[in-house]
């Protein structure tokens, strides 16, 4: 069954306009879930969250303590592997290697960024993507779901280190 956790208005600033109106009117209709009023986009102090992108490695140059702050998207790491991409010709990472090994140590470095921007006032952060998705070859599986293009074992442990931070 789907289910709504987080409303978000706009994606970046692509469309984005009258924000605390619009923030103000989701609110409204749905008092029970949280609204982000742009992942990414144009930042208003309305909402509940603070939401930046940043490619490829995970930084937080703003901060707001009244509201949730988390990294929308972040990662990007490319990896092309021949016959399991959308247009063999094409494709594209914001960092691009050709090696699980590189690929999956890049994956855990910028993990470990995550890591040490949580005492900081950082909540959650997003990578992007699970799939690659057509030319964007930032998947952590390729577009046919076939490949799993890093190490399974060292992106489990990684994130459970960070997911457990969170039970201290």
């Amino acid at each position: 069954m789907p289910s709504i956790g987080v409303w978000v208005p706009f994606n970046e600033s692509w469309g984005q306009f009258k924000t605390p109106e619009i923030v103000e009117w989701t609110k409204s209709y749905d008092p029970s879930r949280l609204v982000n009023p742009a992942s990414g986009g144009n930042h208003y102090p309305v909402g509940d969250i603070l939401d930046i992108h940043n490619y490829p490695d995970p930084e937080m140059y703003f901060y707001d303590a009244s509201r949730v702050n988390v990294l929308g998207e972040y990662g990007g790491i490319g990896r092309k592997i021949e016959g399991h991409t959308w247009v063999p010709s094409q494709g594209w990472g914001y960092v691009e290697y050709d090696t699980e090994e590189k690929v999956t140590d890049t994956y855990v470095e910028y993990a470990n960024k995550l890591l040490n921007l949580i005492p900081r006032g950082f909540s959650a952060a997003v990578y992007t993507q699970t799939t690659d998705c057509e030319v964007e070859l930032n998947g952590l599986m390729t577009y046919d779901r076939e490949v799993v293009k890093l190490n399974e074992e060292r992106i489990r442990e990684i994130n459970l280190k960070i997911s457990n931070y969170f039970k201290k």
